[in-house]
């Protein structure tokens, strides 16, 4: 690995640490999305609020920025004829690797997967029936690789449904682990932000979970705009960071579609831009770095990356604007309406910003790189800005209270 600059390697991961007691984890949602508090740190000073009244609070012209993917039942239950209960957790799809062409097989599908109690499922094939429209379906599933930490597993089934109406039929919401309860009802929608729209995540953007429709519409009346990217949350959002350094911490890719219309939007606003979650900060700052590796590019490629430490390897020695630039001449070349790539980047203190101005995000577990990002964003005053919300009694985590950070 190239030395990174500005020694960004050896910051310490004990230096994110605080204390989370449990009873201030958020074990449900609130009744009514937008009644959750609102902490609003700007410019270094601290205040509160409730999430329906940000239309009174942001900056006149912003342009929100919502990451539209859905959950999918990514949790399968199985049990055995010895009366073992295995659970199979899908990740990602390995064949076909495209989310959409996985979603729309009609027989037969590879995903990398987490095995629970792997090791009563030595070999052979589990099944189950599903029941979609008074129909019952056969679902078997194998282990046929095992690829690092996760297994590819091949899904089969008849009936001719889609493997998107198998899962939607067979699987559960798969809730944060730290929650420490099984997917209930409510989950079903409320793990559901209300603009989510293309299917791949197993993890919700939980900043989006305050939203309603009827705050949105409020948004725009007042002249906020909003517009939407795709990045599939992963279940590394919740891989905790382990190492003393961050540089012994190996980042989770995730995968991002933007579209043409978007990247359009986003060249030409000239007020501020505020990500809606971390998923949004990780995917527009993403941008400069694609557009880096995009310049003077023509030919049409495959699927393009951005590393973990790009952005502190590289020299940052093209404008923002001609950044997008590149990324939008490429999709014109080649006759594309939506650019698809994947994303490693760490967002760590010591990042330099390039595109957003302000965000929306829950509150972070202690150690993770979320909380890194945040920090990133905020400085030293990220511990201030937790320290008030311990002491105002705000919810964390996923089912927890909103932040709104503002430069």
């Amino acid at each position: 690995m190239k030395k990174l600059k500005n020694n960004i390697g050896a910051i310490k991961t004990a230096d994110f640490n605080y204390n989370l007691p449990d009873k201030k984890i958020a074990k449900y949602p609130l009744e009514k999305r937008a009644d959750s508090k609102l902490l609003i740190w700007k410019n270094g000073n601290i205040s509160q609020s409730v999430f329906n009244t940000i239309s009174d609070i942001l900056p006149d012209g912003s342009l929100l920025v919502f990451n539209n993917t859905k959950v999918v039942r990514a949790r399968l239950k199985f049990q055995k004829d010895t009366g073992a209960r295995i659970e199979i957790f899908c990740l990602e799809p390995y064949e076909p690797s495209d989310y959409q062409i996985s979603f729309a097989e009609k027989k037969s599908v590879q995903w990398k997967c987490i095995i629970g109690n792997a090791k009563k499922w030595k070999s052979g094939k589990l099944k189950m029936a599903v029941k979609i429209k008074n129909q019952s379906i056969q679902l078997s599933v194998e282990s046929i690789n095992n690829e690092n930490e996760n297994n590819i597993i091949r899904f089969e089934w008849d009936g001719g449904y889609t493997f998107s109406e198998i899962i939607e039929h067979a699987g559960i919401i798969p809730i944060p682990p730290y929650l420490n309860r099984e997917s209930e009802e409510t989950d079903k929608t409320r793990y559901q932000t209300v603009f989510a729209k293309i299917k791949g995540s197993v993890a919700a953007p939980t900043a989006g979970l305050h939203f309603t429709d009827s705050i949105i519409k409020k948004l725009g009346n007042r002249g906020i705009n909003s517009t939407e990217i795709t990045l599939h949350v992963g279940a590394g959002t919740f891989k905790p960071v382990k190492s003393e350094t961050i540089e012994g911490h190996s980042m989770h890719s995730e995968t991002v579609a933007v579209s043409l219309q978007f990247l359009k939007k986003l060249f030409n606003h000239q007020n501020k831009v505020i990500a809606v979650g971390t998923t949004s900060v990780r995917s527009l700052e993403s941008l400069y770095w694609l557009g880096k590796q995009l310049q003077g590019v023509k030919v049409q490629k495959d699927i393009f990356h951005i590393s973990q430490w790009e952005a502190y390897t590289q020299h940052a020695d093209i404008t923002l604007k001609e950044a997008l630039a590149h990324i939008i001449n490429y999709l014109e070349n080649n006759n594309q309406t939506e650019i698809h790539f994947t994303t490693q980047i760490i967002i760590v203190p010591g990042y330099q910003f390039r595109i957003i101005d302000g965000m929306f995000t829950n509150f972070h577990q202690p150690q993770s790189t979320l909380l890194l990002l945040i920090g990133a964003f905020l400085g030293n005053d990220w511990r201030k800005v937790y320290d008030f919300a311990l002491k105002n009694s705000f919810r964390f985590l996923s089912y927890g209270d909103s932040n709104l950070y503002l430069k």
